[in-house]
This record gives C-alpha cells, structure tokens and sequence, in this order.
C-alpha cells in the first residue's frame, strides 16, 4: 500500500472550502468507499459465523463489555492517532476494528431474530446512506458549518441514549432511534463533501491516510443508520 504525500500547499487549513480539481476529488471518494465497502463486507462475514455458530456467539455474549470498550479504543484511537501512524497501520486497525463490530453484529441481529426485520433496515439504510453520499459529493453548498452542529448533536444523543438505559422508557427509545437515523444521514453528506475536497488529505498529509480516517467514519455513519433502523423496524428491541 503506497503511503502517497498530499501536497499541503494546495489545499491548506485556509482553503478547505474549495473543490479540489475533478479527478482528485473523485480518487479521494473512490479510496475511502473502496475501504469502507471492504471493511462492511468483513464484519457481515463475521456477524455471519457468529450467528451460525451457538459456541462462538455464547462467547461473544461472555466478553460482550471487553468488546465494547475494545472497538470505542480502537475507532477513536485511530481518528487521534491517523496523523502518526502509517497508512497500513492505519488501515490494519480498521480493519480490526471492522472485524470487531462483525463479532458484535452478529449477536445483535441475533436478538432481533427476524430475517425480514434486518433486510429492511439494511435496504433503507443503504438507500438513505446513498441518497446522503449522493448529495454530499454533488452540492456547491458548503456543510462545513452544518458539521459543527452535527458533532453537537451527537455527543446530546449519546448522553440520551445513556439516560435511557436507565430509564427504559419506550417512546424516548423511539426519539432517539428516529433521531440518530436523521443525525447520521446528514453527517454522511458532510463527511462525503469532506473528503471530496481533501479535508482530510490535508490534515493528514497523506492521501493514502486520508481515505482510511474517511472509510472509518463512512462506515460508522452508514453502521449507525443501520443499528438506529433495526431498533425502529423491530420494535426498540435491545
């Protein structure tokens, strides 16, 4: 894997709101998409030896917090550390992390236990990720503020989701879920547009780092909308 150098002079920390010429924008797109597919289809692979595999899954449940904790290690370690590391450490560690999420997946849609349940969240998701995507990389409107407040938000559904594991109340369950489907989308657009004019090639220098950090919050937002839909569709199932 070429570690290729992002010229820092082009597109500076004082023009990150200007398109990079076509064929670059598309190479950044293209990158992160190709990882981000890559490390969904290794997780739906995983989640499919899970589910088909009772001794495995039983074990899964048994470190279900080490797992946990492992994959919040991980994706947020590799979003800090991305400008220190090299392109294949980085790449690995996704990859990891990927792998992770697959293990934990698997049990997941174990609960639901409705085959019909998690194709339409998987359908709906894929549609409302690409619609998002599709926006993100056509529009001359800049999201760079809408970001801003996303970020925001997120952190206010996160310590909504913590109350509400406490309180267990039914149509909170149901907000947040609705919520965090519409929070996630948006942030797709944003991140889309993000990469597309090389935000994240001049932060890390690296364009090869770059689609990495990008397939990691691709996969993320699309994971997010998915999980949000199968609560929604299966009832706010746990």
């Amino acid at each position: 894997m070429n570690d290729y150098r992002y010229p820092r002079g082009g597109y500076g920390a004082g023009e990150l709101g200007v398109r990079p010429v076509a064929a670059l924008s598309v190479s950044f797109l293209t990158q992160a998409f190709v990882w981000m597919f890559l490390g969904l289809l290794l997780s739906a692979y995983i989640a499919f030896l899970v589910q088909n595999n009772t001794y495995l899954a039983q074990n899964v449940l048994n470190l279900w917090l080490p797992l946990v904790i492992a994959e919040m290690v991980i994706g947020i370690g590799l979003q800090v550390a991305i400008r220190k590391i090299n392109a294949i450490a980085a790449l690995g560690l996704f990859f990891i992390y990927a792998a992770l999420n697959g293990l934990t997946f698997g049990v997941i849609i174990l609960a639901v236990n409705s085959a019909a349940t998690v194709v339409e969240a998987f359908v709906t998701a894929a549609a409302m990720f690409g619609g998002a995507a599709l926006y993100g990389a056509v529009t001359r409107r800049s999201l760079a503020n809408m970001f801003g407040y996303l970020a925001m938000a997120t952190w206010g559904l996160f310590v909504a989701i913590l109350v509400n594991m406490f309180v267990g109340n039914g149509t909170l369950d149901m907000i947040i879920s609705i919520v965090g489907v519409i929070i996630f989308t948006a942030l797709t657009a944003s991140t889309v547009q993000r990469i597309s004019r090389g935000q994240f090639a001049a932060m890390t220098g690296s364009m090869e780092k770059a689609s990495v950090i990008g397939a990691l919050l691709l996969y993320l937002e699309f994971v997010n909308i998915f999980l949000f839909l199968l609560r929604l569709f299966g009832g706010g199932r746990r």
